[in-house]
């Protein structure tokens, strides 16, 4: 007699949440191969793993909503995911040179929204309150996405686009600047229930 898997079980690992655990196994993945940024084959793996995680965040997402996949567990890991690649992608790059001066206060930016708007979740969560994602948050994610491509690709990619690193560093300074404004927005929604 076979034993049916439970519907929680098969959740678990439903195709949209095995891409969200893919994304996840990526950060490391991708920090291993910035360990020798001077080496171009390790930066084009590096973006090549990159670049398929960051595919994976449209379609995670897509493919829980079209085939009503969605989960709790899908839900929490997806922005984990994103910030975990982002936040390791950055620090690294720092690490390496490829953010330098003045542009690390962009990966600075970065880095302590997405403290700060992980903590406020946490807070809203135990008060039962949700926050949804704006576009704009969305539009932020893909920019720091885009940014920190050009950036791994950096020297190497210079060789095949001129001016990459500085498009990946402009583009840096944007999102920063999306950051902080989506920063506002949560802060301002959770103010609201700390007051409360």
């Amino acid at each position: 007699m076979a034993i049916s898997s439970s519907p929680t079980a098969s959740r678990l690992w439903s195709l949209p949440n095995l891409l969200t655990y893919g994304r996840v196994a990526a950060a490391p993945i991708v920090a291993a191969l910035l360990f020798w940024p001077e080496i171009d084959t390790m930066r084009w793996t590096a973006l090549g793993v990159f670049a398929v995680a960051g595919v994976t965040d449209f379609f995670d997402g897509y493919l829980a909503r079209a085939w009503s996949q969605q989960s709790t567990l899908g839900r929490m890991l997806d922005p984990i995911a994103d910030k975990l690649l982002v936040a390791t992608c950055l620090l690294m790059l720092v690490a390496s040179g490829d953010i330098a001066g003045w542009s690390r206060w962009a990966a600075i930016v970065i880095l302590c929204r997405e403290i700060l708007v992980s903590g406020m979740r946490e807070f809203l969560a135990e008060l039962r309150v949700g926050v949804q994602v704006s576009m704009v948050a969305k539009w932020k994610t893909t920019l720091q996405m885009v940014a920190v491509g050009f950036l791994i690709a950096g020297p190497a990619g210079q060789k095949v686009l001129p001016g990459t690193s500085q498009i990946g560093l402009a583009l840096l300074w944007v999102a920063a600047l999306l950051t902080l404004y989506t920063g506002w927005d949560y802060m301002r929604a959770g103010l609201k229930h700390v007051e409360d």
